[in-house]
């Protein structure tokens, strides 16, 4: 019997619940560690289209790197679900001007009305949320698979090559190994709110 399915599936639940028992100013310290981590990475410094996420379930918050961005005129971009494609997603721009709604999962989207679009092959970076991390660069999402699928392109490519791939988490969802499959695409490293963890592989 395959035991990988539930261990994942009880990883999930318990990063799950311990990102959720943070209290607001835990967050809150978070958030601002976390953009503390990215202002010192050349990768976040040199991009000017970088696509980021609105935090739902405990996920470390990224609207203070939105706003530090916008502040400095970079272009920032949100991923909206597919309408026709199965388990992919599109990268909407996004500002304070911005017209969200919910997707089928209850978290907040850009309303797919005349809104710039920015394909995933043409940002320069990507900061994703995830449920759980090692380092090696593997990272455990919520089983959709819609990041994968997206950027299944840099399959093959070096990590510092063309779109990069950063995880954003609380510093607490780190583990000392996570078992990868063929499709996963590796992140870069994954930043936290007290340092950024470079991929080894």
């Amino acid at each position: 019997m395959n035991k990988a399915p539930d261990f994942k599936q009880n990883l999930r639940r318990q990063m799950r619940k311990s990102r959720r028992s943070l209290t607001p100013a835990e967050q809150r310290q978070h958030a601002h560690g976390l953009l503390a981590t990215l202002r010192r990475l050349t990768q976040f410094r040199r991009s000017r289209s970088i696509a980021l996420y609105l935090a739902s379930d405990g996920e470390i918050s990224a609207e203070q790197v939105i706003h530090y961005c916008h502040k400095l005129g970079k272009q920032c971009f949100l991923p909206v679900l597919h309408p026709i494609r199965h388990n992919r997603l599109w990268f909407i721009q996004y500002n304070k001007d911005t017209r969200l709604t919910n997707n089928i999962y209850g978290i907040k989207e850009p309303a797919l009305v005349k809104a710039p679009r920015r394909p995933a092959w043409a940002l320069d970076l990507v900061l994703l949320p995830l449920v759980a991390f090692d380092d090696e660069g593997g990272r455990l999402g919520m089983g959709g698979g819609y990041y994968d699928r997206t950027f299944a392109f840099k399959q093959g490519w070096r990590k510092d090559r063309g779109t990069r791939l950063i995880g954003l988490a609380h510093d607490l969802q780190k583990v000392d190994q996570l078992k990868t499959e063929s499709w996963d695409i590796p992140l870069e490293g994954v930043a936290t709110e007290q340092r950024f963890y470079r991929a080894a592989r």
